[in-house]
């Protein structure tokens, strides 16, 4: 019997997973990349000998498929899209096609912020609580890849909007929705309320077993769920009002009642995460954590030990008197907001790269009260300029990481903070966050 055609697009680490899981399954696999692929992904491929092309797509060869899996980087309106479409073929992402094989729980976590370090706290507490737990979704290995070649009983899966969007019949055990705020508008028709009914699939195809955690101080989320039929469990969490069944903060402590006869008490003061999003990120992984029947003592000693993940807030140096924080994984204005809610006065603020539509309203207050100078970092920078030239004295324009440091420098004085937080993607001049991230402590390192 001739092998079923599986067809992948993209070459990263996403695509190259599904094309193992793909191949484990007995599928003839094709991998299909419109851009370079890194040599690691294409070594991996030239191991297991699947067939893949770069800088093309051949349509006849792609359209012999019984499905396509794509990356999430690649929107709907991509010509290849439009065309494997168009001969009803269809298209899923990586985490549906691997879901089908395995039978291990998922916990899926989204939200436009917080959602890593959400993903990677309830991963720690899960693991140290001795659970056989593997990570995976928008960090770490790919999800496909774990299928193929681990075999874990649950799974903490980072879920973006974009995957969400070719997901169809995928369940989340646990879902998890932290925030939804304006970000990726640009492949949302600029329409808030089309990217919030994304976000709301975390929630697809849940009953009454099922369980879903979201912010009740969260305004879109509430307005979503006002047209949602939501059948699982629900445990919102909340620091401004009580919450009888879920979590929510009384006088700087936690509390999070999921079973009554055994409810968890913690004060902010020992959590691992300062500031007031990782109150909300800490409950949510609190419930997680609650809802898998995991001692208070052992989530307790996770949320006071844990370590943040590269780039989101990583304190990198303090230099005279002077710190340095690389948030580079900050792609978006809300982001950065939370950033500067999460630092003292008089910083230095590094932003700028490819602006997707942003809206910087938001961040105003937040700049005129605490940010002293802004530092530009992107090819072009006329709407930072535009948005903030009546909040701050100074704003310079620079074009590299290097570049970017040594003007923090020469305008930070001891107490200061100098904060990369771009509010921006990064391709106009860096590679992704991580590359970007990375040249900013290089330069930091090197004063």
């Amino acid at each position: 019997m001739e092998k079923q055609r599986i067809v992948i697009l993209g070459g990263g680490e996403s695509g190259v997973g599904a094309a193992i899981l793909a191949q484990k399954e007995g599928f003839d696999v094709f991998l299909s990349d419109f851009g370079i692929i890194s040599s690691q992904y294409k070594k991996k491929l030239q191991e297991l000998n699947i067939i893949f092309e770069e800088q093309q797509h051949t349509q006849e060869e792609i359209f012999k498929a019984v499905e396509v899996i794509k990356s999430p980087g690649i929107p709907d309106t991509a010509a290849i899209i439009v065309a494997i479409k168009a001969k009803k073929i269809p298209v899923v992402s990586e985490i549906e096609f691997a879901k089908r094989y395995t039978n291990a729980k998922t916990i899926c976590i989204t939200g436009s912020n917080g959602k890593t370090t959400t993903t990677m706290l309830t991963y720690h507490i899960l693991k140290s609580a001795g659970l056989n737990v593997g990570l995976a979704g928008n960090i770490g290995h790919s999800f496909a890849a774990q299928v193929a070649t681990e075999n874990f009983d649950w799974y903490v899966l980072e879920i973006s909007s974009f995957m969400l969007d070719d997901m169809y019949s995928f369940k989340a055990d646990v879902a998890v929705l932290l925030n939804i705020t304006p970000d990726h508008l640009d492949r949302y028709d600029y329409k808030l309320g089309n990217y919030a009914a994304s976000k709301m699939r975390i929630t697809q195809n849940q009953g009454s077993d099922d369980v879903f955690i979201y912010c009740a101080d969260d305004e879109e989320t509430i307005k979503a769920l006002r047209n949602a039929k939501i059948k699982s469990k629900m445990y919102p969490f909340s620091i401004r009002k009580k919450i009888e069944s879920g979590a929510y903060l009384e006088s700087n402590n936690i509390h999070i009642n999921i079973n009554l006869n055994d409810p968890l008490t913690m004060s902010i003061t020992e959590l691992a995460l300062q500031g007031k999003h990782n109150i909300y990120n800490s409950m949510a992984s609190g419930i997680v954590a609650k809802v898998l029947d995991i001692r208070n003592m052992s989530i307790r000693e996770s949320m006071g030990d844990f370590k943040n993940i590269e780039h989101r807030l990583e304190h990198v140096a303090k230099i005279s008197g002077v710190d340095y924080i690389n948030d580079s994984k900050a792609t978006n204005v809300n982001s950065t907001w939370y950033a500067l809610e999460s630092v003292g006065a008089d910083v230095i603020l590094i932003m700028g790269g490819v602006d997707k539509g942003n809206d910087y309203e938001m961040l105003k207050e937040m700049v005129r009260q605490k940010v002293k100078a802004i530092i530009c970092l992107g090819k072009d920078n006329k709407r930072i300029h535009d948005a903030f030239e009546d909040d701050v004295e100074i704003i310079v324009n620079t074009f590299s990481a290097h570049e970017a440091v040594q003007v923090a420098y020469h305008l930070a004085k001891k107490g200061n903070t100098v904060l990369l937080s771009p509010a921006c993607a990064s391709f106009d001049l860096f590679k992704n966050y991580e590359d970007r991230g990375n040249q900013f402590k290089a330069a930091v390192k090197e004063l």
